[in-house]
This record gives C-alpha cells, structure tokens and sequence, in this order.
C-alpha cells in the first residue's frame, strides 16, 4: 500500500454516494482484514455506489491529523454527510452497518 491510495472504487456515477477513507498503519493482519471485511460488506451492500480510499499512515502520518485519527484501523465516512468513523479491523458486519448508517439488504 502506498502513502494515499485508492485501492478499490466500484462507483458507476462520477462521484460515488458512499466516500469512504481507511486509515492503516502497514500491511498488518488487523489492516489487511480491515480492508478485506470493508470491501465485502460494501460490495453486498453497496455495489455500485462506493469508493474506498486506504490511507497508510506509516507513510503519510500527516494525514492523521485531518480527520482526527487516534487509533488504526479507522474508517472514515466522508460522504454522505455527515462524518462517521468506526475504529477496529470491522469484522462484525452489523456493527458496520449501524456506524455507516446503512440498512441490511432485504429491510
């Protein structure tokens, strides 16, 4: 992972509904399952409608400072408004859903 990567975006619009920033520090097994369980939940919840954006903050620990980043992994949602954040490597589905403000398919 770089400094600042976009990793995954699967948005079909210009700009997609769901703007999502996480926040790592190195390729650890806490971050690599953080980006792994994120990307699994928003494919089955949000195909189409997100974009994730990995931010390694052992590179670029600067960076930490603009949403207020006191532990990794974080999740950031930047969009829509307003800024939620999850911290933990988001293995609990549910828990993400409810952080993210975003109903379970089939509700």
């Amino acid at each position: 992972m770089s400094g600042r990567a976009s990793l995954a975006n699967h948005a079909t619009a210009a700009s997609p509904e769901f703007q999502l920033r996480l926040y790592v520090s190195g390729q650890t097994a806490k971050s690599l399952a953080a980006f792994a369980n994120l990307q699994r939940i928003c494919e089955t919840h949000l195909a189409g409608q997100y974009a994730i954006e990995i931010i390694d903050l052992t590179k670029t620990p600067k960076l930490a400072a603009g949403d207020q980043i006191l532990a990794v992994p974080t999740l950031v949602r930047r969009l829509p408004k307003p800024i939620k954040k999850i911290i933990g490597d988001l293995a609990s589905e549910a828990r993400v859903l409810v952080g993210l403000d975003i109903r379970p398919l089939g509700i």
